[in-house]
């Protein structure tokens, strides 16, 4: 089965023996210039949706408006889009109109002068009406024309920007920033889905903390997380965080993260301290922030909620959060409730955070070695065993649910998750005798 680009180069071959003029456009070009395979290919064409839909019957005309054809070939989708020029945004999303163009005027419409190249499939020759290979080179993020104009036609572009820096390890050119920072309220514009979406696959790159802090810095975070802000200056007590204030302390677990941290973790991460603002107390000279890690959970869930995150997302962070001040206790946990404590699905994310919440400031690692330890010495068998003792049971013996029904299967467990109990006959004589 061809690749990608060679599926791509075979549809922009057919678009030109029509006698249109077909180009690869943006991402795929960008890519490949910095020595990256490109994910997916964009083709830029003269032919209107409707010579491509002729072209390619079967296709989908996804934004006729916008002449927006996805052509399907050998199980590769690709987006023919027809050189166009947008109208006024009034809505700081989308154009209120589209006209069809050349080239040239096609590029000028385009985000940052990185995107906005074309390359010919046929001859490989890249066409630069912007001087998007000299800020490739230059490692530059610039936006192409008037950056204010960009940013007012779509908001959405000030969080890309971030993105793309980050994610490219490029500079933010200074007038491009300087717009950013001056238009970060046209957020406010858009949904809170596509902004959720953006801050996602930032938040998971290898460099996250950068992202954070160009967030932060251009005052865009203040319109989508604004808890986040009063983590600067929030001081804590010096000889468990040494490193200094709440903010550092969580950019620093942003870097200590691996390369491929999940979502979840990094939501967590990032939102573990969140109420140690409210929360903040002097008890004499000690700084404290009792309860920090209850009122972080039910925070974190506001703000995830805010987002429109999926529901196991919110609830995956929440608990995560809830129970990050538990490792402390580790060693003092009889053998039942560490079992329980490590049997949550999300107990792996929640020892990697723990990890990076030690390393980036006391470096305490007793705990993290203690349920290290713990998980090697009960792996031959699973935490929590098929029961001993089941619901049926107990109504056989004649009870009833209700609360001292579920005490008495849990009250079970417990002797069997401390070894005491191992057998159904001597669960269920048990049972009988606390009867």
């Amino acid at each position: 089965m061809p690749d990608a680009r060679s599926t791509a180069i075979a549809l922009a071959k057919r678009l030109k023996e029509a006698g249109h003029t077909a180009y690869f456009a943006g991402g795929c070009v960008r890519d490949r210039l910095l020595g990256k395979a490109p994910k997916d290919y964009d083709i830029a064409t003269s032919a209107i949706p409707e010579q491509v839909l002729k072209l390619f019957p079967g296709s989908n005309e996804v934004g006729a408006h916008f002449g927006v054809v996805i052509a399907k070939s050998h199980g590769h989708h690709v987006e023919i889009a027809t050189f166009r020029t947008d109208g006024s945004y009034r809505d700081g999303r989308r154009p209120e109109t589209v006209s069809f163009s050349t080239p040239e005027e096609d590029s000028q419409r385009r985000d940052f002068t990185i995107n906005g190249l074309f390359e010919d499939p046929e001859t490989g020759e890249v066409i630069d009406f912007v001087g998007g290979q000299a800020d490739l080179k230059a490692g530059v993020l610039r936006a192409i024309g008037d950056p204010t104009a960009r940013f007012a036609e779509d908001s959405l572009r000030l969080m890309r920007a971030v993105r793309f820096a980050v994610t490219l390890g490029f500079e933010i050119e200074a007038a491009t920033w300087t717009a950013m920072c001056a238009h970060a309220d046209g957020l406010a514009r858009i949904s809170p889905e596509r902004i959720r979406d953006e801050f996602s696959r930032m938040i998971v790159l290898p460099k996250r903390a950068r992202a954070l802090e160009l967030l932060v810095d251009s005052g865009l975070i203040h319109h989508f997380l604004p808890e986040v802000l009063a983590l600067m200056g929030c001081e804590q007590p010096p000889e468990w965080h040494p490193e200094g204030d709440v903010f550092t302390h969580t950019k620093i677990m942003l870097t200590m993260l691996e390369d491929d941290a999940p979502l979840e973790l990094c939501l967590a991460v990032l939102l573990h301290d969140i109420a140690k603002p409210p929360t903040q107390t002097l008890d004499g000279d000690r700084i404290r922030f009792n309860g920090h890690d209850a009122l972080g959970a039910t925070m974190a869930e506001e703000i995830l909620r805010r987002m429109k995150y999926p529901n196991d997302v919110i609830e995956a962070v929440s608990f995560m959060v809830s129970r990050h001040m538990q490792f402390m206790n580790v060693q003092q946990m009889r053998v039942a409730r560490l079992k329980r404590f490590m049997a949550e699905p999300t107990f792996p994310l929640e020892l990697e955070l723990h990890r990076v919440d030690c390393a980036s400031s006391n470096g305490f690692t007793e705990n993290l070695d203690f349920v290290k330890g713990k998980q090697a010495e009960f792996a031959a068998e699973p935490l929590i065993p098929p029961p001993l003792v089941t619901g049926r049971d107990l109504i056989d013996l004649g009870l009833k649910p209700g609360p001292p029904f579920k005490e008495l299967l849990e009250a079970v467990q417990t002797e069997q998750l401390e070894g005491r109990l191992t057998e159904r006959d001597e669960a269920l004589a048990w049972v009988r005798e606390r009867l």
